[in-house]
């Protein structure tokens, strides 16, 4: 049986965030920092995965980042906002994450924040 790994582009959309992000944080907290990123469970050629039943970890990890101007990611006004509108429409957290990602993904011109508020503005409606 074969098994399924993410690498950093799996990692990122599963979050909802850019590859970059992810990028970033591996390198802004390594192993042995007081917030280290989860390692990686292989590394093929260079390049790491991480099984894919540990995207809820890496998330609590995220979490736990100290917020902005203090070198974190809290999420931004909007992104709760969309959330908190995608909530009323059953979605869960990470629901709505991968579903930000999925349109991100589907329309590469528009930033998050315009996917962000287009949606808003769909399921207002």
């Amino acid at each position: 049986m074969t098994r399924r790994y993410l690498g950093v582009i799996g990692v990122a959309e599963a979050l909802g965030v850019s590859r970059h992000a992810v990028h970033k944080w591996r390198g802004r907290h390594p192993g042995g920092s007081a917030h280290p990123f989860p390692e990686p469970d292989v590394e093929i050629d260079g390049a790491p995965g991480w099984a894919e039943d540990r995207v809820d970890e890496i998330e609590r990890w995220r979490d736990g980042l100290p917020g902005r101007g203090a070198g974190g990611g809290r999420p931004t006004a909007l992104q709760r906002e969309y959330v908190e509108t995608a909530a009323t429409r059953g979605l869960d957290r990470e629901e709505a994450m991968h579903a930000l990602a999925a349109f991100r993904n589907s329309f590469p011109e528009m930033s998050e924040a315009e996917v962000c508020t287009w949606l808003i503005r769909e399921w207002r409606e």
